[in-house]
């Protein structure tokens, strides 16, 4: 397992800062590991390979980029669809992707599959407000079908996982629930 070290204070600024975050996980996300990782009671219970976007990070609606910052999930969809499920506009379309797994192989289009964790940013002109709205750029912690992408820079802004990983995270991350976006081991000071 990799050194942990720096993921205390950044999960204690996180729970200070993070409204009804008492009692709940911490979820990181590091975008230069392309890793999520889940902090519960007091240690790293476990680290997913993640796929965050492929143009790098950014706060812009329409860059394509994916936001820093502190979010929470403000809204969560999927709950009981079979593995592979499309969503279009967060509404479940009955149809089952084929799931792409091998390097680099691409689908026609960046289906949203699974499970889906909407973030709303909590740092406003960061990631909260304006053009830099997370929820308004509709950023998701989501399944894709284009798994074998996973662990490079690829979405378009959101935070892709396996189907599988998604699934197991989706029961264990409650709305409100702390969601760090880093780009490194510290915590960045945006004011």
């Amino acid at each position: 397992m990799p050194s942990l070290e720096w993921m205390d204070p950044v999960v204690e600024d996180a729970r200070r800062r993070a409204p009804n975050a008492n009692g709940l996980p911490v979820a990181v996300v590091r975008v230069d590991q392309q890793r999520l990782y889940v902090w519960d009671q007091g240690q790293v219970t476990d680290i997913y390979d993640v796929s965050t976007a492929a143009r790098g990070v950014g706060f812009e609606e329409g860059s394509f980029t994916t936001p820093l910052g502190l979010h929470r999930i403000a809204e969560r969809f999927g709950e009981d669809a079979p593995r592979g499920t499309i969503f279009r506009a967060r509404g479940n379309t009955g149809e089952i992707a084929e799931i792409l797994t091998q390097p680099g192989a691409r689908s026609s289009r960046d289906n949203i599959t699974s499970r889906i964790l909407w973030l709303d940013g909590l740092e406003p002109g960061i990631n909260r407000g304006g053009s830099v709205d997370s929820l308004r750029r509709y950023i998701y912690i989501h399944g894709t079908d284009e798994e074998g992408r996973i662990g490079e820079p690829a979405s378009e802004g959101c935070v892709r996982m396996r189907n599988d990983d998604v699934i197991e995270l989706f029961p264990r991350l409650p709305v409100d629930t702390p969601v760090i976006i880093l780009d490194g081991p510290q915590v960045p000071d945006f004011s």
